[in-house]
């Protein structure tokens, strides 16, 4: 039997963390408030959502926003069943996002204006990104972190106006991923190498080659994993000479991007 709640933490990501509940009748919740921003799914069913001093109920969608110090709270409707996703993001790596995103005025961290939304982008992007900080390599779930923070902000502040970049950074970068993609590379690192913050080189770096910069780690990895296999390897052999987190995460992704197995392309040149 599932867990009516579980929480997520990565001590590689510090500046978020995740609750996901999937029985809300569990979990009352007096007035409360958080250091962080705070922001959540209704999955399913609806709750009563208090923020401030407005109160309205919120159903399956539905997005919930909580600037830090705000009072808050959700609970269920006369016992029906719910379930959210809920996310605790540090102030500070929000602030930075509006920055790099080219966010004008003020001194700090410019708090949400909206309490709620039932825009698609914005719940499915919750969605996404608690999927995409569940994968199996550093670099893959930093830049879920990242492309996601661009996405709000720009959800929230669809005016601010981001710096075109220089594209000899961006060839730097190629070459430092060709060279050492069967390496654990960070965003960190691969910021370093361009010089450029992360949001700006995620975005910079997909519109000058069709991938981000994990999509073509990745890309560059299954493309020597091929070769090893070719070349008469194990797919163990080749998961970890390519540099993927395990021989599963070979499967997965080159099912998903050649939709064959590697133990059958192996077998398809022996």
């Amino acid at each position: 039997m599932s867990e009516p709640s579980t929480f997520w933490r990565d001590p590689a990501l510090p500046a978020i963390e995740a609750r996901h509940v999937l029985d809300g009748r569990c979990h009352g919740h007096a007035a409360h408030s958080h250091e962080t921003f705070s922001i959540g799914a209704i999955t399913a069913g609806r709750s009563g959502y208090l923020n401030l001093r407005q109160r309205q109920q919120v159903a399956a969608g539905s997005v919930v926003l909580v600037n830090p110090g705000d009072l808050h709270a959700c609970n269920p409707v006369a016992g029906e069943p719910w379930a959210y996703l809920m996310f605790y993001v540090d102030v500070a790596w929000l602030h930075e996002c509006q920055r790099q995103a080219g966010l004008k005025g003020g001194l700090g961290w410019q708090p949400s204006t909206i309490t709620h939304s039932c825009a698609p982008s914005l719940y499915n992007g919750l969605i996404e990104l608690h999927q995409g900080l569940r994968q199996p390599d550093l670099l893959g779930r930093q830049q879920s972190l990242a492309e996601w923070g661009m996405a709000l902000v720009g959800h929230l502040h669809p005016f601010a106006c981001p710096v075109a970049e220089d594209d000899r950074r961006l060839r730097r970068t190629e070459a430092f991923i060709r060279e050492h993609c069967e390496q654990p590379l960070t965003l960190e690192q691969l910021c370093a190498v361009a010089d450029l913050s992360p949001s700006q080189l995620i975005r910079s770096f997909k519109r000058r080659y069709g991938f981000t910069p994990h999509a073509f780690v990745l890309d560059r990895r299954l493309q020597r994993a091929r070769a090893h296999l070719r070349s008469g390897a194990s797919i163990a052999e080749a998961a970890q000479w390519a540099g993927f987190a395990d021989q599963a995460h070979l499967q997965r992704t080159f099912k998903r991007h050649l939709a064959a197995t590697p133990g059958h392309y192996r077998a398809s040149h022996r």
